[in-house]
Order: C-alpha cells, then sequence, then structure tokens
C-alpha cells in the first residue's frame, strides 16, 4: 500500500534523479509552482494533503519517467512469487572481476554458488548487492535476478556490465544506437551515460529478493 509520506518521497525522488527541486519539478509538469512544497503536503489543521493522480501523470509525462519507477522510488514496489528453480548466483564485486561470463554474457567458470528462486525461462542468473549504493530499492545481501532474453524497455530496471569491469544496477531511462542514459535507483546518485562502445552487456531485472 502506498502511504502519504511514500508517495511524496516518490515525487521527491523523481525531481532529485532530474536535478531539479519540488517547485521546479511542478513548474516542469505544467503545475502551480507551490503545488509539491512541503509545506502544502499538510494542512494547517494537520490533514494529510495527496496529490493528484493527474499531477502525477502530468510529472512523469514531463519527466519520461515510467509509473514503475514511480513505484520503485516510494519504496513500496514488491514482485509477485513465481514457482521456484535453482539458478546461478554471482556476487556484484566479483561479477566485475571477469572469467564469470562467456562471449554472450551468460554464466560460465568457475566460483558460481547456486539459490532457488522463483521458475523463470532459461538465460536468468542472479547476483548479489553490495554496498549502500542503491538503497533504497536494494539493500546490502539483496539478490537481483537478470535475464539474458528479457525485452528491454524504457523504465526498465537493468543490470549494466562496462568493459573496464564495472557492474552496477540501474533503471534505464534512453537508449539510442550511440549511448545508453541510466538512472540511479539511489537519487544521491547522478544520472550516467555511457557510450554503446563501452558496454559490455545489459540485462532486464526481472525479480528481487528482500
Amino acid at each position: 500500500m502506498l502511504s502519504h509520506q511514500a508517495i511524496w518521497e516518490g515525487i521527491d525522488a523523481i525531481a532529485k534523479r532530474h536535478g531539479l527541486s519540488a517547485s521546479a519539478l511542478a513548474k516542469l509538469a505544467g503545475l502551480d509552482p507551490t503545488a509539491f512544497n512541503p509545506s502544502k503536503r499538510i494542512s494547517k489543521d494537520g490533514r494529510e494533503r495527496w496529490p493528484s493522480t493527474e499531477s502525477i501523470a502530468k510529472v512523469l509525462e514531463a519527466t519520461g519517467e515510467s509509473f514503475d519507477s514511480f513505484v520503485i522510488a516510494t519504496g513500496a514496489y514488491v514482485q509477485p512469487l513465481p514457482l521456484s528453480r535453482t539458478v546461478p548466483l554471482l556476487g556484484l564485486a566479483q561479477a566485475g572481476a571477469g572469467g564469470f561470463f562467456d562471449s554472450a554474457g551468460f554464466p560460465s567458470g568457475q566460483g558460481w554458488d547456486e539459490i532457488r528462486l522463483p521458475t523463470f525461462e532459461d538465460g536468468t542468473y542472479a547476483l548479489e548487492v553490495h554496498g549502500d549504493s542503491m538503497l533504497p530499492l536494494y539493500r546490502e545481501g539483496d539478490k537481483v535476478i537478470v535475464s539474458a532474453t528479457e525485452q528491454i524497455r524504457k523504465g526498465d530496471r537493468v543490470a549494466v556490465a562496462t568493459k573496464t569491469g564495472e557492474v552496477m544496477v540501474k533503471i534505464l531511462l534512453r537508449q539510442t544506437l550511440n549511448r545508453v542514459e541510466l538512472g540511479s535507483v539511489n537519487p544521491e546518485f547522478p544520472v550516467r551515460v555511457l557510450e554503446t562502445g563501452e558496454i559490455e552487456w545489459i540485462r532486464r531485472i526481472v525479480w528481487a529478493s528482500q
């Protein structure tokens, strides 16, 4: 369930992700510049004021964000659990060391563990989160399941590996033939732009344990 606080946190996270204040975001969406001001979120008599669905829709349209990315930003996203199976598991820090993937980006070599997780199509594997760069969505020890066969679309959560050995979890903001724009799950981190030639592989995240 989306609480009053979670809804406003989602709006604030989108504003921060795009380098905007709450007022600037409201203006960008064609709303009154004071519509999202903190002082207007609680009335003088203590009642909670909620943004309308129309206002949220305008924010998503103006920023190019998907509704999924907004719900993720609220911290209230819950993925349903299908049937289980065993898939390969590897920590993100290890994944960047090299030697764990073949040329097509599938798991290979030694060092993989196994974990029982929901059933997905072939070509899925798990990566374990380390550190706090993916807060508030992913925490230390969470496992994300990525698919090598799922089509990637704007607004999807993705795992990305660079040719320099960096592996990260991001939100796909925009993808062209020459570059990819990646939004940070943690609003404290800026948008990352990578040239296509810098990317080793990019995979859609289809599930996460929490």
